[in-house]
């Protein structure tokens, strides 16, 4: 017999109500307006995610870098992971709840990741402090940018006005990144409409396959070109 899902906790959104759900000891559902966003024992695409990006930092010194959508941590706990101690993560995250959820019953899922000292979360919306970012000229860049965000690119995403993945964001994030920054997108399938705007804009791309069987999603990393 399947055991039933027990609510921990709901919150009003603009996008519905978004419900954190528990069943056993350690498996756990976020959904928005009764559509499951994620589920902790799914989400191998999200730490590949996070690898991808971080294992491209490998020769840079102190690297900052902003991560796109708290979800349950699991993405930033393996960006934790792969980074050096002087590291910096910069976390921008919508709702508040999400954050309280991470720092409570999910700290154990996530890792405590929360109490990191290299992490900052922000209750912010990653595609303004990315222009911000970008407009600032003497702010300090990012080496790195993570898009992961419960909707990736896909046709409804690729008008030009888009916030993340239209032509101006693009270009935003490009100007928000150093000279050898990397931008990481988790997707749910491969859009090729999104491939071809990121090539023009000023990204060298690789599309990284998430594993064998299961969903297609897939794992865009862009380095910017000098």
């Amino acid at each position: 017999m399947a055991i039933p899902w027990q609510s921990l906790a709901r919150v009003e959104t603009r996008a519905g109500e978004l419900e954190l759900r528990r069943r056993d000891r350690d498996e756990f559902l976020i959904t928005i307006a009764g559509r499951v966003l994620m589920n902790s024992r799914a989400n191998r695409s999200e730490r590949v995610l996070a690898q991808a990006a971080c294992k491209a930092l490998a020769d840079v010194a102190a690297p900052r870098v902003l991560l796109g959508g708290l979800g349950m941590g699991c993405t930033l706990r393996t960006a934790a992971e792969h980074l050096p101690e002087d590291a910096t993560i910069e976390v921008c995250e919508l709702t508040e709840a999400v954050r309280d959820w991470c720092a409570g019953p999910l700290a154990e899922l996530n890792g405590h990741v929360l109490e990191d000292e290299r992490v900052h979360v922000f209750i912010a919306d990653v595609a303004k402090t990315i222009a911000e970012r970008a407009a600032d000229k003497k702010a300090p860049r990012f080496d790195a940018i993570v898009i992961d965000l419960y909707e990736g690119p896909h046709a409804k995403t690729d008008a030009s006005w888009d916030p993340f993945y239209g032509r101006a964001a693009l270009d935003a994030t490009r100007r928000a990144l150093t000279s050898r920054g990397v931008f990481a997108v988790w997707s749910e399938a491969p859009d090729r409409s999104f491939e071809k705007r990121v090539e023009k804009i000023g990204f060298e791309l690789e599309r990284i396959r998430a594993g064998k069987g299961g969903r297609r999603h897939v794992v865009y990393l862009a380095r910017r070109t000098r």
